[in-house]
């Protein structure tokens, strides 16, 4: 049996990746870590965006960043250390990824850590409207 959806239309074509980053996106989306996003647009018209993730806790090492397909994916590696004997542990040393679905022509400039604080930066420059005419050939 076929599901049927937005993107199934007959007008929305070349969608459907589209739909399967959706899906993927929504199985792995829990809370942690808490995140923001903002929305800066410069005097040019080029949009910019800050993510920031709280990664308290985490070093620089045990973060990783790839970008691929579409898709900013944040992943965070704590190690337990053997070597050290708590008395009480509220802090639990934890994995986390974090998924992120970017449109066409986007692109990260960086990120930095800072204060317990991962901020990504994006940004989307403003494209010109392009219409151009397709020429009829008859066979």
């Amino acid at each position: 049996m076929s599901r049927v959806s937005l993107f199934s239309a007959p007008f929305l074509l070349g969608f459907d990746t589209f739909e399967e980053r959706l899906d993927r996106l929504s199985k792995g989306a829990d809370g942690y870590p808490p995140y923001n996003i903002e929305r800066a647009t410069d005097t040019d018209g080029t949009e910019r965006f800050l993510i920031s993730i709280a990664v308290a806790g985490f070093s620089q090492a045990e973060l990783d960043i790839t970008a691929e397909d579409n898709q900013l994916l944040v992943r965070g590696r704590q190690k337990d250390d053997p070597n050290r004997q708590f008395l009480h542990r509220g802090i639990a040393a934890r994995q986390f990824q974090r998924s992120f679905l970017l449109a066409d022509g986007m692109l990260v400039e960086g990120a930095a850590l800072r204060d317990g604080m991962l901020i990504i930066t994006l940004k989307r420059p403003r494209s010109a409207k392009v219409a151009r005419r397709i020429e009829i050939t008859q066979s």
